[in-house]
């Protein structure tokens, strides 16, 4: 009996944002914040992040099917780039905007580097340090199992709902690297092997598709992809939203 799943799932990160720019910037001048005025969740793209995202839409026409259905970060950052890159396009696919894939949220830990976290909480740096960053959780935050609590929902209901459709996700770097861990049932060390290799650079693409010849289950067929912006010529970016999403 065939599996109930998706045809397709494309896993995308949003452009790069302001706040991925404010980020580097802190780490580069030893700051122990990061300077931007907005909420996390209000943070816009940058002027790069902007001409990514269009280059995004335009590769989908050269090369993709048009989407049934896109499911978006609520994210200021994740939708802009949805809209940026569907207008690219030229489609006018249906966006479910699904709160559940918004990014991880780090609690009183928002928008501190690492040195103002060994700084200002030195107890958190050190629990973090003996929990390791798949189990901690930041005071008002979440961990990454509890963002992959989440996606198994959200999972479920791409089952029920799209079956044979084809879907793309529009959200963040812990989401992409989560679904990889639902989807492939992988166990803390491989997700963290994956993720201590690169950054999910922004605007790249990992796609499963279904294998007819496991029952319709989502094989992964590339992770990382960042031809949408090298075939542009517009700079790759690959800059954590905040420093505690690295390791």
């Amino acid at each position: 009996m065939d599996l109930a799943r998706p045809s397709e799932l494309r896993l995308i990160r949003h452009a790069e944002s302001a706040g991925n720019v404010a980020r580097a910037e802190a780490l580069a001048a030893g700051a122990q914040a990061i300077e931007i005025e907005q909420r996390d969740c209000d943070v816009p793209l940058s002027p790069l992040g902007e001409r990514q995202a269009a280059a995004l839409g335009r590769w989908w026409a050269r090369h993709l099917v048009p989407f049934d259905v896109v499911l978006a970060s609520p994210y200021v950052r994740a939708r802009e780039t949805t809209a940026l890159a569907q207008a690219a396009a030229g489609w006018k696919v249906p966006v479910v905007v699904d709160e559940r894939l918004r990014e991880k949220e780090f609690g009183t830990l928002d928008r501190l580097t690492r040195a103002g976290i060994e700084a200002r909480f030195p107890e958190q740096a050190a629990q973090r340090h003996r929990l390791g960053k798949f189990y901690y959780r930041p005071p008002g935050g979440e961990s990454w199992t509890d963002v992959i609590l989440r996606l198994r929902s959200v999972f479920a209901e791409l089952c029920r709902d799209y079956a044979g459709r084809r879907v793309a996700i529009v959200a963040h770097q812990v989401i992409v690297l989560s679904f990889r861990y639902v989807l492939e049932g992988l166990d803390e060390k491989a997700l963290l092997a994956i993720d201590r290799g690169a950054d999910v650079a922004n605007c790249s693409v990992t796609t499963y598709l279904a294998d007819a010849a496991r029952g319709g289950e989502l094989t992964l067929e590339s992770y990382n992809v960042v031809a949408p912006l090298e075939e542009a010529g517009e700079t790759v970016t690959s800059r954590p939203d905040l420093p505690i999403a690295r390791g």
